[in-house]
């Protein structure tokens, strides 16, 4: 379908919303309409993600991905994709365990999981497209950044300079997984 979105709204990161159904005259009037509680007690720093009626909210270790119907009251739950994430990962996280977010192009949820996988799953279905390793926990490295779609490329970036790991930016093939390329810092 060609639609794409990201966390921060655009490849500027401006994180600005043009929407105009609050403003300072109704603000006041706000109230809960629905919560939807992901059962993970960690850092939650990933935004939810909207694409059409659907909301998309990807939760820290085990770095679960929700699918939210917008269209029914309540915002009922459409399904849960699990990447079982190795339990020893968490081990390598310097900051909490937290998953900063998912990317939508072309039919598919793309984000990252704490074990340095990347996946893709169909946004209609939660079912895994691919999933992809693009790091080694074991030698400190971890995945925590919300991946960027760009020319049908998903780039994505390492964690865990503390320990002394070596920095690199990947590029995987949004259809396949497949690694196309990958530059690194140092």
């Amino acid at each position: 379908d060609g639609q794409w979105r990201m966390p921060a709204r655009n490849y500027a990161s401006t994180r600005y919303s043009g929407l105009n159904q609050i403003t300072a005259e109704n603000v006041g009037q706000l109230r809960m309409a629905w919560s939807f509680s992901t059962g993970v007690t960690r850092g939650h720093e990933a935004a939810p993600l909207v694409v059409g009626n659907t909301m998309y909210v990807v939760t820290p270790f085990p770095n679960i991905l929700y699918a939210l119907d917008l269209s029914q009251p309540g915002a009922p739950l459409k399904w849960a994709y699990k990447p079982d994430p190795a339990l020893a990962s968490q081990g390598v996280a310097c900051c909490d365990l937290v998953n900063r977010g998912a990317a939508y192009f072309d039919g598919k949820i793309y984000y990252n999981t704490l074990d340095a996988h990347t996946v893709a799953v169909d946004a209609a279905t939660g079912k895994e497209v691919w999933k992809t390793k693009v790091g080694d926990f074991n030698k400190g490295e971890s995945v925590t950044m919300a991946p960027l779609v760009v020319k049908g490329k998903v780039l994505v970036g390492n964690s865990g300079g503390e320990f002394g790991v070596r920095g690199w930016l990947t590029a995987l093939d949004a259809q396949s997984g497949k690694m196309i390329w990958r530059a690194y810092h140092t």
